[in-house]
């Protein structure tokens, strides 16, 4: 097998087994320092977007990132990069696990220093689409010292704390696991993105 589908098949077994996983080699190094060029520039520009949180997207205290949104057909070389690969995991993910998913929704996120996201879940209330959340980290050199990390809450009450090293993958279940952002102490940035489902019911 080839790298990328190592990632991908080691991706399914760990959703399968755990509900979630952390593992590199989804994209190259060069691609992902694209990205995070592409994305602190547009942070510079102020293309960003204070984000909001539910269905509507309402501005809340609950988080402090700003975001851009991945829109099909405009999307720039590395964004188009970046969705090409995400979808081919989604397809792998599709053939080894049956999960139905259907298509994928990204962004970019910058959290500045002391910004967070208070723990929640990514399932919407009144819809199901969500499935899987992927977070791919885009910040070179990262140390723990700096902060930052995506809380993972388990099912037992234990947490897991993932740091926003470039080029790690963060997967899991939408609708299972309770996560935060913690405050970090530089900017932090990543894209998040969720593999949906056709809404029960036909929505």
């Amino acid at each position: 097998m080839d790298t990328g589908t190592d990632v991908f098949h080691a991706a399914a077994g760990a959703l399968a087994a755990e509900g979630w996983c952390a593992l590199p080699g989804l994209l190259s190094a060069v691609q992902t320092r694209a990205l995070a060029a592409e994305c602190a520039t547009m942070h510079d520009a102020r293309l960003l977007l204070p984000a909001g949180t539910g269905a509507g997207r309402v501005a809340s205290a609950l988080r402090g990132d700003s975001t851009h949104w991945f829109v099909d057909g405009a999307m720039s070389a590395p964004q188009q990069m970046f969705a090409d690969r995400i979808d081919a995991l989604r397809i792998a993910l599709n053939r080894e696990l049956m999960l139905g998913l259907v298509d994928c929704e990204s962004h970019y996120a910058v959290y500045r220093p002391g910004a967070g996201y208070a723990r929640h879940l990514d399932r919407l209330r009144d819809n199901d689409a969500r499935v899987v959340s992927a977070v791919f980290y885009l910040n070179s050199a990262w140390q723990e010292a700096e902060g930052g990390a995506l809380r993972l809450y388990l099912a037992d009450g234990a947490y897991r704390d993932i740091y926003p090293q470039a080029g790690t993958l963060l997967l899991f279940l939408s609708a299972q696991f309770e996560h935060e952002v913690l405050p970090a102490v530089r900017d932090r940035m990543s894209i998040a993105c969720w593999m949906r489902q056709r809404r029960l019911g036909g929505g």
